[in-house]
């Protein structure tokens, strides 16, 4: 009777006022972008032809993006950098509408490549900054247990910027752009206002009006310099490259496995049913419980151990079930457990690296990992290696992926919660 009633106690005490106002900003947040994402796919197969070097100018825009945001933030407040960043991208929604609707450029085909470009650097950029305001304001030890809830609502505002793009789908024939764009940065717009609401909360605890100080270049020269960061930067970079190596592998065993384009398309569409909502429920009644228990460390260590079992089942046996399996559990354990334990990790760190280096790996270096991903097995096709043996040929880096995970809680000196 007690372990259940101690239970529930860890359950719902990170249930409060300010962790369910950051889940609801959250939920506006990722609302706002996934109205655009299957427009942005939707780009992405007009221009399928053109997509590596799509890809390419998007990494470049980050690396680019970064040292700007990093000058804006070394002038500026938190509360200031919400509103100049936020700002910003609600301007370039309208210029897209404007475009579109008023310069009459919706069958212009740069137009399109120009919108998924900047969908690329916009879906990195709002949730890094939004991640920003949370680990600076939230770094109590009590008030870290909120990232699971916070995660939560995010999770459930992915759900609803889905269906607003489902419902919009009718009219992209006709107005293009036009409603999605609009959509978005309403979206946007109350993101902000409920972020400087939530900061003007807790200005008893924060300096709204302090300046983060430093230079232009300190997210890319710190990721360099400290070593702390440089492991962060290495374990992000690993585990988004052994993402994409899984997810290409998958693609081949579907291919090879559902040759229907219906068939695939109802596959997908029923993993993300079950993915959305194991991840809502994990994140708002057991991620504060499993991070607690197990610790950071070990989480930070476990996932390169999934993905040796993962990759070792799809060379051992390859199959449609095999990649559900998979891909659910490694999908559920990225966002309900270790996207939050490492945003937990960011809040450790000092005022510099919360602000600027967070968004450099949480942008640029993430894209990097992607590149790197699919360089790895385009690297192996050029080998005439078969799919089934690249993944044995990966295991290697998820190895080094749970070193560099242990590295991080050593070298930032992170205490378990």
């Amino acid at each position: 009777m007690k372990s259940t009633r101690e239970f529930f106690r860890n359950s719902f005490q990170a249930f409060t006022k300010d962790s369910l106002l950051a889940g609801f900003l959250f939920f506006l947040v990722l609302s706002s972008w996934y109205v655009l994402r299957p427009v942005r796919n939707e780009m992405a197969v007009q221009n399928v032809s053109e997509l590596p070097f799509l890809l390419a100018a998007g990494a470049i825009g980050m690396l680019l993006a970064n040292p700007i945001y990093a000058w804006v933030a070394s002038r500026s407040s938190l509360n200031k950098i919400i509103i100049y960043c936020y700002s910003f991208l609600i301007s370039n929604l309208l210029f897209f509408l404007f475009s579109w609707r008023v310069l009459d450029l919706g069958d212009s085909i740069w137009l399109g490549r120009i919108f998924y470009v900047w969908c690329n650097i916009y879906s990195f950029f709002v949730v890094s900054i939004f991640w920003v305001l949370i680990i600076n304001i939230y770094r109590s030890s009590k008030s870290r247990s909120f990232y699971g809830v916070i995660a939560a609502g995010g999770s459930l505002g992915a759900f609803f910027g889905s269906e607003i793009s489902k419902r919009f789908a009718s009219s992209f024939n006709d107005y293009g752009l036009e409603l999605f764009s609009l959509g978005t940065a309403i979206l946007l717009f109350l993101a902000m206002i409920t972020a400087l609401y939530l900061i003007n909360t807790r200005s008893n605890e924060i300096q709204i009006s302090e300046r983060v100080g430093g230079s232009s270049f300190d997210g890319i020269k710190n990721v360099i310099s400290k070593s702390e960061i440089r492991s962060i930067a290495i374990y992000t970079w690993i585990w988004t490259a052994l993402m994409t190596v899984q997810w290409i592998t998958a693609i081949t065993i579907i291919e090879g496995s559902l040759q229907n384009p219906e068939e695939r398309i109802i596959f997908f569409s029923v993993l993300e049913q079950i993915v959305t909502p194991l991840a809502f429920f994990t994140q708002l009644l057991l991620t504060n419980i499993i991070i607690k228990s197990l610790g950071l460390r070990t989480i930070l260590f476990s996932y390169g151990v999934i993905f040796i079992f993962v990759f070792i089942f799809y060379a051992t046996m390859p199959s449609i079930t095999v990649v559900a399996i998979a891909t659910v559990i490694l999908r559920l354990f990225e966002y309900a457990i270790n996207k939050p334990t490492r945003e937990i990790v960011y809040s450790f760190l000092d005022k510099n690296d919360r602000y600027k280096s967070s968004v450099f790996i949480d942008t640029f270096l993430t894209r990097l990992g992607d590149f790197s991903g699919s360089g790895f097995i385009a690297f192996g096709k050029l080998a005439s290696i078969t799919f089934n043996i690249m993944p044995i040929l990966a295991i290697p880096f998820a190895g080094i992926l749970s070193y560099a995970g242990m590295q991080i809680a050593k070298k930032a000196n992170i205490k378990d919660l």
